[in-house]
């Protein structure tokens, strides 16, 4: 048990995120433009502005300005006031804060560790189901309070106390999503063997955190299998990653990859479907969802003995 325990209020995460709004504005603003027969460029020299600021926009990337917005608009010859009005209510929607700002507030990222744009948890609250393959920590839908405490502060060891508790409560507040009454997050986790191994806390920290694997792994919504060391080296083990999938027709779903480099978001069709690929290998290769949660079980048995 830590000796500073920090009480953990976590209030229902209710409100979407800017996300969606930016992606399906972005779409638009594609759209149109292909429309007009433009090329990026073409519309850089108009507004004018440099040609990543319309990409990001396309991409769903930026912060739409509304002032960049009607100008897009001048140039593409929008001229129905419905379209008009639809675009600018995607430009406000685009520009609410997210729920998860004040949990990031005044925290320094720091690279591999954490996202200073916050686009994760945008996507994460805009997603309709999460696939994820871990081979060294537990994914944060998965991780008890002390058990992301130990993994952050081990990887922000400049951070305060009070920065890392910011973090543990952002994501136990993401967790709320697998939990909710209405469309909970499907949500499928292959976890390498190595990841039951890793002792995150010591002893009393990872086998509360194993006793939460084995009741998150019995939610409807939820496939938690294991990937046993017999399985040999796979291509997923080049880093882990997560898939993310919308059910926006506008929106297409994302892969959020680690490497070397840091982290990466990758939405092209070819890349998102050949980590598709990938996890649909290693899952095949991975223990059944029975077998896996044995194994959870006597990975506890070894640390908590009855």
């Amino acid at each position: 048990m830590h000796d500073d325990s920090v009480e953990i209020r976590c209030a229902p995460v209710t409100a979407p995120g800017p996300a969606g709004p930016r992606r399906r504005l972005g779409a638009e603003l594609r759209r149109l433009r292909v429309r007009a027969g433009l090329h990026l460029e073409q519309v850089a020299r108009q507004v004018p502005c440099s040609t990543s600021k319309v990409s990001r926009l396309e991409t769903g990337k930026g912060v739409p300005k509304p002032a960049d917005v009607r100008r897009l608009m001048e140039i593409y010859r929008v001229e129905s006031d419905t379209e008009r009005e639809m675009l600018m209510r995607l430009v406000r929607d685009s520009r609410e804060h997210g729920w998860w700002e004040p949990y990031t507030e005044g925290v320094a990222p720091e690279r591999f560790v954490l996202d200073p744009s916050g686009r994760y948890p945008a996507l994460e609250t805009e997603a309709v189901a999460v696939r994820s393959f871990d081979v060294s920590v537990l994914h944060g839908l998965l991780q008890t309070a002390d058990y992301a405490r130990a993994v952050m502060r081990a990887l922000l060891p400049q951070h305060s106390r009070e920065e890392v508790e910011q973090l543990v409560e952002l994501r136990l507040k993401r967790q709320q999503a697998l939990r909710r009454a209405e469309r909970p997050l499907r949500y499928s986790a292959v976890l390498d063997e190595a990841v039951l191994c890793r002792l995150a806390g010591g002893p009393t920290v990872m086998a509360a955190q194993l006793r939460a694997i084995l009741d998150a792994g019995e939610l409807p919504n939820v496939s938690i299998r294991v990937l046993p060391f017999a399985a040999g080296v796979h291509r997923a083990h080049f880093g882990r990653f997560v898939i993310l999938d919308f059910d926006d027709e506008v929106a297409y779903d994302v892969v959020y990859a680690e490497g070397p480099a840091g982290d990466d978001y990758l939405e092209s069709p070819s890349d998102v479907d050949l980590y598709k690929d990938v996890f649909g290998d290693v899952a095949g290769r991975s223990l059944d969802r029975d077998a896996s949660l044995a194994l959870v079980a006597r990975y506890l048995s070894r640390i908590a003995p009855r």
